[in-house]
């Protein structure tokens, strides 16, 4: 949000221009009326008409007056700008409410109100003021929308200031601006069951053991209800009361979410290419599986782990959800394609035996990058696989002849090796094939009309 000690500054700043400035503001109309001056007094000059030389000083003294004093007027203004909200699904709008303060002593003349934005979020903004009284405030709000995710600057807000003849505009700026994070847009799943939850998880927690012997053992004290058998009889004489052993305590299960930006391994681009889909269904999962209680991090095909930068990269137990959420829509919101040829950093990552589910979202894959998937599919306890097909994204569904010899057999060698992997056509609903998923993984049969190999 802009300051109002950064806001009124600015405007002070404009105000020391030189007079140059305040003769470059010249509206067309006082240029004319200027023009209009000159050419009367050099006509009364040749006619010898001295009624014709007043009448001239006067069309060029006008807007040479008007210039001068809005050249000296002393505006003392704070301004402030609020996004609601600051960051918005692909799609969607959000409001920019604009807030005007006069803080000096003296009310202003009309003011024109301007706001910039960039090309991709609408037009720009302009409201007109009516006088501010001193110690008075306006308010205005105008929306913005885009189809594009991504990070867009707001700002800087710009005062035109005028005069009653319209003769002369002078701008000043203030200097803050905010940003909008448009990020991809997400679809709501459907709570199934994956490979790679924990038997009776049902809500994102399981079980573990706390201990490895009795030198691990964390005992508390005994509470109404608590098993017998499970009193550690070493620790009551230490503490002189009654004390149990924690043999158990809640894990966050894990998910990771693998998204292939691999340039090479999609086509075409704008809010309807295979790219965009990818970094839709990613943002989608990832916040369904957070909701459920999963501690879920994003890989991509560059080894970059979000939101932990040590250690496994997983949100850990005490980061909040929302948080958590925020940071990898943020990153979401900017990812591009990258210049890699391969998924192998990725591997690299999957280096612990503990990973929870892997969800991955590829484009076209060759078939060294099926093996490296294979081999992923090993240190991962469940994996699901969703295809890209560049060449169903870029062509008309009239104009492909059917399933294409060598996406089918990158599907099949993914699911030999384990995974629960499916094409994904243009125009592919998240939340249907997250279903699909699920029935191929029960082996239950798809329905008429689902997605083939």
């Amino acid at each position: 949000m802009t300051t109002a000690g950064a806001g009124q500054a600015e405007a002070d700043r404009g105000a020391k221009g030189g007079i140059r400035t305040a003769l470059a503001g010249l509206t067309t109309r006082g240029r004319s009326f200027l023009a209009a001056g000159v050419a009367a007094a050099i006509c009364s000059y040749v006619l010898g008409q001295s009624d014709l030389l007043r009448v001239g000083l006067l069309l060029a003294v006008l807007p040479l007056v008007c210039a001068g004093v809005l050249y000296r007027t002393r505006y003392r203004v704070a301004g402030s700008r609020r996004l609601s909200p600051a960051r918005v699904p692909a799609g969607s709008e959000a409001r920019v409410h604009l807030r005007m303060d006069n803080v000096s002593r003296l009310p202003t003349g009309l003011l024109m109100l301007q706001d910039r934005v960039p090309y991709v979020l609408g037009p720009r903004p302009r409201f007109v003021l009516d006088r501010v009284e001193a110690g008075g405030r306006r308010e205005v709000s105008y929306r913005v929308r885009s189809d594009l995710r991504g990070r867009y600057p707001l700002g800087p807000l710009q005062l035109r200031l005028t005069d009653p003849f319209g003769m002369c505009e002078l701008t000043r700026s203030f200097s803050t601006y905010d940003t909008l994070t448009v990020i991809p847009r997400v679809e709501p799943l459907a709570p199934v069951r994956l490979s790679g939850e924990a038997k009776g998880y049902g809500d994102g927690r399981q079980r573990s053991l706390a201990l490895a012997g009795e030198d691990d053992v964390i005992p508390r004290g005994y509470r109404h209800g608590d098993d017998l058998r499970r009193v550690h009889w070493r620790s009551t004489a230490r503490y002189g009361e009654l004390m149990v052993r924690r043999e158990e305590q809640p894990q966050r299960a894990r998910c990771t979410v693998l998204l292939d930006t691999r340039g090479i391994a999609y086509e075409g681009a704008g809010p309807d290419s295979a790219f965009e889909w990818a970094v839709s269904g990613a943002a989608s999962v990832l916040v369904h599986m957070l909701e459920r209680g999963y501690s879920v991090r994003l890989l991509t095909d560059t080894g970059n782990a979000v939101p932990g930068e040590g250690g496994d990269g997983f949100a850990g137990a005490s980061q909040e959800s929302a948080d958590a959420a925020g940071l990898m829509m943020d990153t979401l919101a900017v990812i591009d394609h990258s210049d890699g040829a391969g998924l192998s950093r990725a591997y690299d990552v999957l280096r612990g035996g503990n990973e929870g589910l892997l969800v991955a979202f590829l484009g076209d894959l060759d078939e060294d990058q099926a093996a490296v998937l294979g081999r992923m599919r090993q240190r991962s306890p469940g994996a699901v696989a969703f295809v890209l097909d560049s060449e169903t994204w870029v062509r008309e569904p009239s104009d492909v002849p059917g399933p294409l010899d060598g996406s089918g057999e990158r599907l099949r060698m993914l699911r030999e090796a384990g995974w629960t992997a499916l094409r994904v056509p243009r125009g592919a609903a998240m939340d249907e094939l997250w279903r699909q998923a699920d029935r191929e993984r029960r082996g239950v049969p798809a329905a008429s009309g689902g997605e083939g190999p």
